[in-house]
């Protein structure tokens, strides 16, 4: 309020009044954003809050605009201000991820009673960005068990086209729809999730437009090369599948990444 919009309390609640009643004359249905709301006075918020709700706003949005909540704090937040505000009216917030916390605050905050959450696809966004939209959705969905309408089949299919039109690429280890989110390289984990999906992943990779990946490289296991040769349609004995290991591991060993074309070469080689 000092230094950017050079007004005091009275004057920003009036400002935000004035604004609140302009839009709702015009027929519009209002959701007013407190910007920097998680470092105001909470009680001066709340007063912000009723006093819009009272001139006609349907939605109120808490944002975070530099990030500097974290899950507990933002939860104690929403149940405050559902305490103190009344009437008939949508709670949201806004995170952005200075800090890494942007998902988790908005999850904290829907947990807590908040109605909605603002995200952006791949969580881009002003500096480091905001709540990624797909990781709100899924963690609703398979953590909370909230029932909500998002074809989730479709998440990895936008996310690509955001990351291609913005051309902003998305990082593999990325949450939900990053290249290696359901990947597996490691001999123990590749072992587990054949026998059983659900010891290395927390949900189908199919429920959120994604294939799980096994990967061969220098961590890889036996168990990892017998699947490669079977969806070759090849039933290996074990001489033949320890060569081919031995020969990943090399390569791996001399700091060379083992593409596909390699794997496939080295079977070839090693079958005759």
């Amino acid at each position: 309020m000092k230094y950017k919009l050079k007004m005091d309390r009275e004057e920003v609640v009036k400002a935000a009044v004035d604004a609140v009643s302009y839009a709702k004359s015009h027929g519009l249905t209002v959701e007013f954003s407190a910007e920097d709301a998680t470092r105001s006075d909470p009680n001066f918020l709340a007063r912000v809050f009723q006093e819009v709700v009272n001139a006609g706003a349907y939605r109120l949005d808490i944002a975070d605009t530099v990030g500097i909540m974290w899950p507990s704090k933002m939860a104690s937040l929403v149940k405050f201000i559902r305490e103190k505000v009344k009437g008939d009216y949508l709670l949201s917030v806004h995170c952005h991820d200075d800090f890494g916390m942007a998902v988790a605050n908005s999850v904290a905050a829907i947990e807590a009673g908040a109605d909605q959450a603002h995200g952006t696809i791949n969580g881009v966004g002003e500096r480091a960005g905001n709540a990624a939209l797909e990781e709100i959705a899924a963690a609703v969905k398979f953590l909370l068990n909230y029932n909500i309408r998002v074809r989730f089949e479709k998440i990895k299919e936008v996310s690509d086209l955001v990351s291609r039109l913005f051309r902003i690429p998305v990082p593999p280890n990325k949450a939900i729809v990053g290249t290696n989110a359901f990947s597996h390289e490691s001999g123990i984990h590749v072992h587990g999730v054949l026998s059983n999906p659900l010891t290395y992943e927390p949900i189908s990779p199919e429920n959120v437009g994604m294939n799980r990946r096994i990967v061969i490289g220098k961590h890889s296991g036996k168990h990892s090369v017998v699947y490669i040769l079977r969806s070759m349609g090849i039933e290996p004995s074990d001489e033949i599948v320890n060569m081919i290991l031995r020969k990943i591991k090399e390569m791996g060993d001399r700091g060379l990444r083992v593409s596909e074309e390699d794997i496939r070469r080295i079977i070839m080689e090693t079958l005759g």
